[in-house]
């Protein structure tokens, strides 16, 4: 089967909101997923081994690797993402949303994100725009964090330490990737507009 990412580079069906794509053992709330069912608040939603979905809820868009388990909640006028396990890339609209994770509570506006979890620490990396990072091992190090362009990805640790938060390299996330999943939503990252941007760099 194609990838999600090679699909939606040749321009098959337009996205719109709920599941677009399912490659392998994808669940939601313990059931097959569907290509076109709706994720809403309350849903969790799993992937296999060997597997990936891609879905829109509103003007947010995700795509979900193997083995991750994500669940949608509503807390007041926020829009909750809880990553228990895996990996996500994601792009967001405009609004307040937060992601809470094993090691760091987050808060975003109009962004775009990669997040692997590993079982000592958090990977994020920033792709572009504004979050609040609140790291739950020592919340001294909480940091705001602004980019243009997969600027500073972090290493966020579990364990309380001097090096909760640590400087990390870009991977397992590509520019193609994050320009599909803005294209879904009617989007362009803002890195189209620069200049000698490879948008298949990672």
């Amino acid at each position: 089967m194609a990838s999600l990412t090679n699909a939606l580079a040749m321009g098959q069906h337009p996205l719109k909101s709920g599941v677009r794509r399912i490659k392998g053992d994808v669940r939601l709330n313990g059931a097959p997923a569907k290509v076109d069912q709706p994720v809403l608040p309350g849903d969790n939603i799993i992937t296999g081994a060997n597997s990936e979905v891609l879905y829109v809820m509103a003007d947010n868009a995700y795509l979900m690797r193997e083995n991750s388990s994500i669940q949608f909640l509503q807390d007041g006028a926020v829009n909750v993402l809880r990553l228990i396990t895996g990996k996500v890339l994601a792009v967001f609209g405009p609004g307040r949303k937060r992601l809470e994770t094993p090691a760091a509570t987050i808060g975003i506006r109009g962004t775009a994100c990669y997040m692997e979890t590993e079982e000592s620490r958090l990977y994020f990396c920033l792709c572009y725009g504004t979050a609040d990072i609140q790291p739950l091992a020592d919340v001294s190090q909480a940091r705001t964090l602004t980019t243009q362009y997969h600027d500073a990805p972090l290493y966020i640790g579990k364990q309380p330490g001097k090096t909760v938060v640590e400087p990390a390299p870009v991977i397992n996330h590509r520019d193609l990737e994050l320009v599909m999943l803005e294209e879904a939503v009617g989007r362009q990252p803002p890195f189209m507009q620069l200049k000698n941007r490879d948008t298949n760099s990672y």
